[in-house]
């Protein structure tokens, strides 16, 4: 009498959904984090110096 093992095959269709999932609130909480920033102040200076610098290289500024 012989016993053949046979190999186990999972399903991991449920693994694509886990993935953009996280994705999905990556996206969204860095979304948040850019939000945040440039609409207080940081955002008001940070915009300012990259025109201005755009405009000092353009030679406008």
């Amino acid at each position: 009498m012989t016993l053949h093992l046979v190999p186990v095959r999972r399903d991991q269709r449920g693994i694509t959904t886990a993935e953009y999932a996280v994705g999905t609130a990556a996206g969204a909480g860095l979304a948040g984090l850019l939000y945040k920033l440039l609409t207080g102040g940081f955002g008001d200076q940070l915009l300012k110096t990259l025109f201005d610098h755009v405009l000092g290289l353009l030679g406008i500024g």
